[in-house]
């Protein structure tokens, strides 16, 4: 099943892409939202083959997901690839300098069932599919929404 979204966020894209590669800030918040995060290895010097382990609570079940980054083309693209139990995914972010200002990200999530109930889970998705479009799309506008506010806040010192 995928999922899609784009948005325009007004700020260069090199700095939006720098805000996307704040690895540090993403931890520190799946950590304040009750999750743990173990960033595992080490990733090659362009940062790509970085991993991350993240245990968290879902519909009342400890969660285990693995994260690696898999593909880092500065400052144009992200992809990353997630296993779970029963899930496989695949999150990339394409950015486009719409002009020096305004950049365009698009985000594209792919999720793969390994196992029967998975694949009965994800089934259940597609008759949902336009409220977690809806969802996946206004989160997608928060966190674009949080960048811009980041990059106008006149840093200190």
């Amino acid at each position: 099943m995928k999922f899609s979204t784009k948005v325009d966020i007004e700020a260069p894209i090199d700095d939006v892409f720098a805000a996307l590669i704040d690895f540090d800030g993403f931890e520190r918040a799946a950590l304040r939202r009750g999750a743990e995060v173990v960033r595992m290895g080490q990733p090659r010097p362009n940062g790509v083959d970085q991993i991350w382990r993240v245990t968290f609570a879902y519909r009342g079940k400890l969660r285990q997901l693995t994260a690696r980054l898999v593909a880092l083309d500065r400052p144009n693209a992200l992809r990353f690839q997630g296993t779970a139990k029963s899930l496989d995914g695949q999150l990339l972010v394409d950015l486009v300098a719409l002009s020096r200002r305004q950049t365009r990200v698009t985000v594209t999530l792919e999720i793969a069932p390994k196992t029967l109930p998975a694949r009965i889970f994800v089934q259940s998705l597609v008759f949902a599919r336009s409220r977690i479009n809806d969802r996946f799309a206004k989160r997608v506008r928060t966190f674009a929404q949080q960048i811009e506010d980041k990059l106008r806040k006149p840093s200190l010192g």
